[in-house]
Order: C-alpha cells, then sequence, then structure tokens
C-alpha cells in the first residue's frame, strides 16, 4: 500500500525548466524538491499567522515599541 498520495500540477515551460534544473543542482527529485518546497511555504504561513495574531495584540494593547513591551513585563512581574 502507498504511503503517499499521487498529485499533478501543471508548470509554465520557464518554471519547469527551472525546477528541473534545481532539483538537478540539489540532488533531489522532482517529488523531494516539491514536498520541501510545500513544507517550507506551510512553515512560512504558520509564522506569518502568529506574526498578524501578534500585531493586532499589540495594537490592542496599545503597544507601539520595544520599551512598552518591557514595561508591561516589568508590570507583569511587580503584581500591577
Amino acid at each position: 500500500m502507498r504511503t503517499s498520495k499521487i498529485q499533478s500540477l501543471s508548470l509554465p515551460p520557464e518554471m519547469a525548466r527551472e525546477m528541473e534544473k534545481l532539483a538537478r543542482e540539489e540532488g533531489m527529485t522532482k517529488s523531494e524538491l516539491f514536498r520541501e518546497a510545500l513544507r517550507q511555504y506551510i512553515r512560512k504561513n504558520k509564522w506569518d499567522k502568529i506574526r498578524e495574531y501578534g500585531i493586532q495584540k499589540a495594537i490592542e494593547l496599545g503597544i507601539e515599541s520595544e520599551e512598552d513591551i518591557e514595561k508591561l513585563i516589568d508590570e507583569y512581574r511587580s503584581g500591577k
């Protein structure tokens, strides 16, 4: 039984040539190259969402600088 699922995709000719060249240069199969690219995309997407959440929370809390963060930490630690 297969442990992976076959997917197909279409690429413009120039991108397909670049992908094949990169796979050769990296010593990877095209499948390995695509898997790694997708892993990196997923990881970046998750961090982008976390960053956006942090920005929204900073706005809600009125945080505008690193000094504001230090002040909040000091206030929290001192029990204020």
